[in-house]
């Protein structure tokens, strides 16, 4: 470890020693690092559920017209489904995924009860080249949970 010290004092004349070991440094390196994971964990757990809040999902909806697709069976999307959504069952999903959206790089946005079956879906329409698939996490629950409007017999509730 002697060599790494030479070399490093060599390569900063010796300030970089001095600022690693002083104990005030390192509590700032701490508090940096440590900030910074805590700046970027929602991001990250994100990535691993692969869900958004039904906030985030009228966000996507609004701004970039995802394709709100809605896996419900045809009973449970006649009793209310998303505004725009369209209806698939997740049956038959993967003889119908090709024609879910023209363009594959538009985003998709899954939808089902609880967003279980979305997540199992989002694996079938990304390996059928979607380059973009959400999943609405909680699903139709969470949606109405958080107030949002849900789309009945051509009539919103």
């Amino acid at each position: 470890m002697g060599g790494l010290s030479f070399s490093i004092s060599l390569f900063f004349g010796g300030f970089s020693v001095k600022f690693f070991t002083d104990y005030t440094n390192l509590v700032l390196i701490a508090i940096v690092l440590i900030s910074g994971g805590l700046l970027l964990w929602p991001t990250i757990s994100r990535r691993g559920r692969g869900g958004l809040s039904a906030a985030e999902a009228t966000q996507l909806i609004n701004r970039r017209n995802a394709a709100v697709i809605d896996l419900r069976p045809s009973a449970d999307f006649a009793k209310g489904h998303l505004p725009a959504a369209r209806h698939l069952e997740f049956a038959d999903l993967q003889a119908k995924v090709a024609q879910l959206v023209k363009n594959k790089s538009n985003p998709v946005l899954l939808v089902c009860q609880t967003g279980q079956q979305s997540n199992k879906a989002a694996r079938i329409v990304q390996d059928a080249g979607y380059a973009e698939v959400h999943v609405l996490e909680g699903g139709v629950d969470a949606w109405q949970k958080a107030g949002m409007p849900v789309v009945k017999q051509g009539a919103a509730k």
